[in-house]
């Protein structure tokens, strides 16, 4: 039977019998189900900074609350929240796939939920 290619995408590639991220190869053969999950970065540091920051300014203290809340306003900035591709297993669960991008994590879902239907 000849392999059956659902999705390609820099390095990851789902097919009808391999899922490829980078070096890493899982059998289709082996996972059981797919799920997606996220890591989301508490806001409330950067929020205390710039709470804090808008008081010193409001005390006369400008230069400092502004650098302050420079500082909260960058640390926010930088929160990104990450995306996994989870994988069920007879051996467990394992994060198979971690990206920034949404969408990305989506589409490798939904091509491996079409991989493991066409697998039967």
């Amino acid at each position: 039977m000849e392999e059956k290619t659902f999705f390609e995408h820099e390095n990851v590639k789902v097919t009808n019998a391999r899922f490829l991220v980078g070096e890493q190869t899982f059998a289709m053969s082996n996972i059981t189900s797919v799920s997606s999950s996220q890591d989301r970065h508490s806001r409330v540091g950067p929020i205390i900074l710039l709470i804090v920051g808008f008081v010193m300014c409001c005390a006369s203290i400008v230069v400092a609350g502004l650098i302050v809340m420079a500082v909260g306003v960058l640390w926010l900035m930088l929160q990104k929240t990450k995306y996994h591709v989870m994988l069920r297993t007879s051996g467990g669960e394992t994060k198979a796939l971690t990206s920034e991008r949404e969408d990305l994590v989506r589409n490798v879902i939904t091509a491996l939920n079409d991989a493991i239907v066409h697998r039967g």
